[in-house]
């Protein structure tokens, strides 16, 4: 029987700051995926949400990788 890894979401905050903590975990061999539903929205030509929520995702086997990772990021940035 085959298993699928889920997304989680481990970080939402501006464009900047998911980009950052992105490219930081994909050092790591973290694969990421970032969400931005407002620049989405817009290109569809109507907008939801703000431009400062974006979520990155990650696979919810590289959860316990990520976390102090993630954390760290918090921690360094005062968020």
């Amino acid at each position: 029987m085959e298993t699928q890894n889920k997304l989680v979401r481990v970080f939402a905050g501006s464009e900047i700051a998911v980009n950052l903590l992105s490219a930081e975990l994909k050092q790591e061999g973290i694969e990421t995926e970032i969400v931005n539903e407002y620049e989405q929205s817009n290109v569809l030509g109507f907008s939801t949400g703000t431009p400062y929520s974006v979520d990155l995702y990650i696979l919810d086997t590289d959860l316990e990788k990520a976390e102090p990772i993630v954390s760290e990021f918090v921690k360094i940035n005062g968020m």
